[in-house]
């Protein structure tokens, strides 16, 4: 049986760092605050922007949205980051995507100034993250999974580490963070010839494909630390990850869970950037 890497130990450890910094800000008259920028009211977008509000409430992160309907214009979302790019009592900005079909998402994303780019969106961010320097934010779920290898202490310099997908919100920036760990890292995608071979051969595995149970016990062996990124909603009604748990788990010898691993630690590092960018305003 796996050891169970669970997000609320890596929150309870980084909630209690944030609580700390924001006592100091308080001293200072800051108090930090987010600003969600949200067009419409898709399902996943309003139960994060939830998870947020509580999260943030339980800090003492305030928290300010601007909702826009489904069929503004994308010069109203750019009002609107505008709007928070002004504000100098807002430090952070995060902007819910996908946007609406007809609505320019690169051209909205320019608009956002990098300093208070949460979710590593803007060029400058990504850069970043590329670069290996301390530019802007890195994405908060590709963030989140460093955390718990951190909280972990699971040795990343050496190791081969395999991440399944590419996307530039987890697969990529999670490749470059791990590489800059000094793991040695291979990107899986669809493409990618005998894929369960590829990953039987890495001491790390971050599954990032998109789909439900696409890692199963064919892709793992004995001693592998699984950490599994996927969010899906099953046949049951049941939330689950891309990886089958109930095959992979009886093998690998650590792997988080889908609900209470990565997600749960992604409103974190949320709060974590936005407090750092209120740090940088005193």
């Amino acid at each position: 049986m796996a050891e169970l890497l669970l997000g609320k130990d890596v929150n309870a450890d980084l909630n209690g760092q944030i609580v700390s910094r924001i006592e100091k800000l308080a001293e200072k008259q800051v108090v930090p605050q987010l600003a969600i920028i949200r067009v419409g009211g898709r399902e996943d977008d309003l139960a994060y922007e939830h998870s947020v509000e509580v999260r943030f409430g339980k800090l003492g992160v305030k928290v300010r949205k601007d909702v826009l309907p489904v069929d503004c214009a994308a010069e109203d979302v750019i009002k609107a980051i505008h709007r928070a790019n002004d504000d100098k009592e807002v430090h952070g900005v995060l902007l819910f995507r996908p946007l609406p079909k007809g609505i320019d998402e690169e051209a909205v994303i320019r608009e956002l100034d990098p300093a208070k780019d949460m979710d590593g969106i803007t060029t400058a961010s990504i850069a970043g993250v590329f670069s290996g320097n301390d530019t802007g934010y890195p994405p908060c779920t590709a963030q989140a999974v460093m955390e718990i290898l951190r909280h972990y202490e699971i040795e990343l310099c050496g190791k081969k580490a395999v991440v399944i997908g590419r996307s530039m919100v987890i697969g990529k920036p999670v490749a470059m963070m791990l590489l800059r760990e000094n793991a040695t890292v291979t990107i899986c995608h669809t493409k990618t010839v005998d894929m369960p071979s590829v990953v039987r051969e890495a001491d790390i595995v971050v599954v990032a494909a998109g789909h439900a149970g696409v890692v199963n016990a064919d892709f793992v062996r004995e001693g592998q630390i699984v950490i599994d990124v996927g969010i899906n909603v099953n046949e049951e009604g049941k939330l689950c990850g891309d990886v089958d748990f109930t095959s992979v788990e009886p093998v690998v010898a650590k792997i988080t869970p889908v609900p209470r691993g990565v997600g749960s630690v992604t409103t974190s590092v949320l709060a974590e950037h936005v407090v750092s960018a209120a740090e940088k305003t005193v």
